[in-house]
């Protein structure tokens, strides 16, 4: 579902649970985050999420793991901690037993990666395989990394290359070269768990993870949560291997312009650019990498407690005042 249909039919739920009646409910549906936030007491609350999808790549262990290691993100985006995951699982009936095991067991191999326990789950007859998580975990409600804390004068660093749409509509059409393809899938199955536990350790303002709505979806949500525009560069962004190449052969999925057509009105810079970039920059990742603003002074810090984890990690831009615009800039003419 598209981002504005989705506020569309999510906007009536908000009116039934009105947040001064749930005081404890600290992150829920008055503004888009990562995860819902229960408090429990004064250091702990659950952090509780859900996604799941059909299959991104051929190989079902894969796209179990997948799978898993994008649900669980959204725990880690917000500075916790995985406790344990619900399976939910739909498959035809005539898909072959081996298949399904090795989805489930990419997924709970991914969980047990994370730092949690598959504790059960639900499974439903379906045309179209589609695997996920509903995911449980726990973060000190004191220190709960949110999209709403960006500040002027911070560094944006993302945490994975970009484009694994490009990618996987590459091999859905079976044009996708091999190599780019095990670049893609070690990619996504690449946990966030290092990435968001050094971000809560320094106590960054703001970070979210990137998925469905692209780069320049998530990044409008933490510049408008926050009051601030951000300025990309789009020289410093890390791309996928092929990923230009895919995009400039038009080997676009349909969320791509769903993206566009939602949030090309808030992003400036786009006139003149190679339409290569728009396809990068719209393009919905699937368990895509942390973007995080980071002050400049602890910056250092944070690079270097990410190159410790070997976690990849590059400054793309910056967060100056504003009120919840993008800016995207390139000085090289960048190819593939």
């Amino acid at each position: 579902m598209g981002p504005e249909a989705l506020a569309q039919v999510l906007r009536p739920l908000m009116g039934m649970f009105p947040a001064a009646d749930y005081p404890d409910l600290l992150v829920g549906l008055e503004g888009p985050d990562d995860a819902a936030v229960y408090r429990l007491d004064d250091a702990r609350a659950l952090v509780v999420t859900t996604d799941f999808f059909p299959p991104v790549v051929d190989d079902p262990y894969s796209f179990g793991a997948i799978a898993a290691a994008n649900a669980m993100s959204d725990v880690f985006a917000m500075g916790g901690t995985v406790l344990l995951a619900l399976n939910l699982l739909g498959v035809p009936e005539d898909l072959p037993t081996e298949v399904v095991t090795a989805i489930l067991r990419g997924g709970a191999e991914t969980v047990r990666a994370g730092g949690g326990v598959i504790a059960g789950g639900h499974s439903i007859i379906d045309a179209e395989p589609k695997y996920g998580l509903a995911v449980v975990g726990l973060v000190d409600p004191r220190a709960i990394l949110r999209k709403s804390g960006a500040r002027p004068g911070d560094a944006l660093v993302l945490t994975k290359a970009l484009g694994t749409g490009l990618v996987t509509t590459a091999i859905k059409r079976g044009q996708a070269d091999p190599a780019d393809v095990a670049a893609a899938v070690a990619g996504m199955m690449a946990l966030n768990r290092a990435a968001g536990a050094c971000a809560a350790r320094l106590g960054l303002g703001a970070a979210t993870d990137i998925t469905g709505f692209g780069l320049v979806g998530h990044a409008l949500e933490m510049a408008e949560q926050s009051g601030v525009d951000l300025h990309l560069n789009l020289d410093a962004l890390p791309l996928l291997p092929g990923a230009w190449a895919y995009a400039t052969a038009g080997m676009v999925p349909g969320g791509s312009s769903r993206n566009y057509c939602a949030f090309m009105d808030r992003v400036d810079g786009l006139d003149g650019l190679d339409e290569t970039w728009s396809h990068i920059l719209f393009d919905p990742q699937t368990s895509g990498g942390l973007l995080m603003a980071v002050d400049a002074d602890l910056l250092p810090r944070l690079l270097d407690g990410l190159g410790a984890e070997g976690v990849m990690a590059a400054v793309i831009g910056e967060v100056r005042k504003g009120a919840g615009r993008l800016t995207v800039r390139t000085s090289s003419g960048r190819e593939g």
